[in-house]
């Protein structure tokens, strides 16, 4: 089961490499077949391709992602309480 969806905003982990692309973007598309020499280079697991806000994107591991808060700021208010985003 893939841990993100379609237009889920999510950024690079900051422990992550330092050479992958930061900030805020959006996953476009989920990878969980992985099929092909391409993927050998990722650790088993989902490869999303996300795509930042100047348009550039990149396939990452699962592992190398996290949500982005703005995403659960702005749809529910009780992330802005201390609660936490929705579903989890």
């Amino acid at each position: 089961m893939s841990k993100f969806t379609y237009n889920d905003i999510v950024r690079i982990r900051q422990d992550c490499e330092p050479t992958l692309q930061r900030g805020r973007a959006w996953v476009v598309g989920v990878i969980d077949e992985r099929e092909g020499d391409y993927f050998n280079k990722f650790p088993p697991g989902v490869v999303y391709t996300i795509e930042f806000e100047d348009g550039s994107s990149t396939e990452v591991h699962e592992g190398s992602l996290e949500f982005d808060p703005s995403q659960f700021e702005e749809e529910s208010p009780a992330f802005e309480s201390g609660e936490g985003p929705p579903g989890l």
